[in-house]
């Protein structure tokens, strides 16, 4: 099994950066990527970016292309999301994930396939 426990979540103004933590735990050399959805209320848990533990490959969701970055801390067994210039449409709880199949596999932007999640953070952005 591998636990994952996110940190860093708040509310801010439309412009301001946050910045996420996932820390996983347990088994985590079964698991090939890290990576962050997002769910905001009524809505479908959507793909925003994840990052492959080997060689650092980074896959975005178009809407944070140029403003979020994921980064990875392979010590810590640690992903990080950095967020900057936030929107209000950004608004949503932010769930860290973890795959334990290659994302060859297919299905990279689907959260069926990722099998380990956190507990979830809130992000609030303002107008």
């Amino acid at each position: 099994q591998v636990q994952l426990v996110e940190s860093g979540g708040g509310l801010v103004q439309a412009g301001a950066s946050l910045r996420l933590s996932c820390a996983a735990s347990g088994r985590t050399f079964s698991t090939y990527a890290m990576g962050w959805f997002r769910q905001a209320p009524g809505k479908e848990r959507d793909f925003v970016a994840i990052i492959t533990w080997n060689v650092g490959s980074t896959y975005y969701t178009d809407s944070v292309k140029g403003r979020f970055t994921i980064s990875r801390d392979n010590a810590k067994n640690t992903v990080y999301l950095q967020m900057n210039s936030l929107r209000p449409e950004d608004t949503a709880v932010y769930y860290c994930a973890a795959r334990s199949t290659p994302l060859a596999a297919g299905g990279k932007y689907d959260y069926t396939r990722y099998n380990y999640w956190g507990q979830g953070t809130q992000v609030t952005v303002s107008s």
